[in-house]
């Protein structure tokens, strides 16, 4: 049974889902370049580490929550990272939202040191890492899923074994797609029918009673229409998302035309230094090219 964990990228969502870990019982050790997000997890019950292949060496098991690609790289193959501190039968489990190739290069060079390894990128946002309500998507070998299903469950409601390494993140790759065309299908709504005369929170009642309901006009539409756009998930990281999925689907030759549209949409919400407002600020974008803003009548 695993009980020594180790946690490395405490932003946003990994610092929810790791107090998640110390209250499901879990001895925990963390690291970060942000020394105040390690002292805040210390003043939880976590023990600190100096570096990744410190927490490596403490552990069972490594779950890496962190920005993009190279940062992954860094993380598992740089110095003093996860593969200086690796020993036969540690878990690698990278929760990060990454590139499927470089899952696999990772993966692959870790497995000379006997690491098992999988990829598991998570949706919800910091609302379903904070509530351990994430969905993960596994990608790994089946026994491999088994072993780390029971942790992951208290990090998550839906748990999905995809299948072999690498497609965890092609499913997550598949679900940033649709969200940020919910996105920008709800802000296009408003904007609309803002732009008609109609109030934003007639508009979204309405859809929200019918076929065009979703998950992200429930979570976000109240705040949209408000003006809030406090970070769940920032944009630019959702932008990162967009070109991972544009890079991934040249290389399978599949054409995404309405993705293609999504991410100019992002890159110019990127390029107006708005990337730190939560991915919903999207309808920015297109309230800046109507000339209207979508928010509700104050009464």
């Amino acid at each position: 049974m695993i009980k020594k964990i180790g946690f490395i990228g405490l932003g946003i969502m990994g610092k929810h889902m790791s107090k998640n870990l110390i209250n499901a019982g879990y001895s925990l050790c963390v690291y970060d370049l942000n020394r105040s997000a390690v002292e805040e997890l210390v003043n939880y019950g976590a023990t600190g580490c100096s570096s990744s292949k410190e927490v490596a060496e403490s552990s069972e098991i490594v779950i890496t929550m962190v920005p993009d690609s190279p940062d992954v790289e860094q993380v598992a193959l740089g110095p003093l990272g996860i593969m200086e501190g690796a020993h036969d039968g540690l878990i690698f489990v990278d929760m990060s939202t990454i590139s499927p190739a470089t899952s696999k290069k990772v993966a692959n060079l870790l497995k000379a040191k006997g690491v098992i390894c999988l990829d598991a990128p998570v949706s919800g946002g910091e609302t379903g890492a904070m509530n351990a309500a994430l969905s993960i998507m596994v990608g790994g070998q089946e026994d491999h899923f088994m072993l780390v299903e029971p942790i992951l469950k208290f990090l998550g409601k839906t748990i999905t074994h995809c299948g072999e390494l690498g497609s965890g993140q092609t499913v997550k790759a598949c679900n940033q797609i649709q969200v940020a065309l919910n996105f920008i299908g709800m802000a296009e709504a408003f904007v609309l029918g803002t732009k008609a005369g109609v109030d934003p929170a007639i508009i979204l009642k309405v859809l929200s009673g019918g076929y065009a309901q979703n998950r992200v006009m429930d979570v976000r539409g109240p705040k949209i229409i408000q003006g809030e756009f406090e970070p769940g998930f920032k944009s630019r990281f959702h932008y990162k998302d967009l070109n991972i999925i544009m890079n991934t689907a040249r290389d399978l030759n599949v054409p995404l035309p309405a993705t293609a549209i999504a991410h100019e949409l992002f890159n110019a919400l990127i390029s107006s230094g708005r990337g730190d407002l939560d991915h919903s600020a999207v309808i920015n974008i297109i309230e800046d090219l109507a000339k209207v803003e979508a928010r509700t009548k104050k009464h």
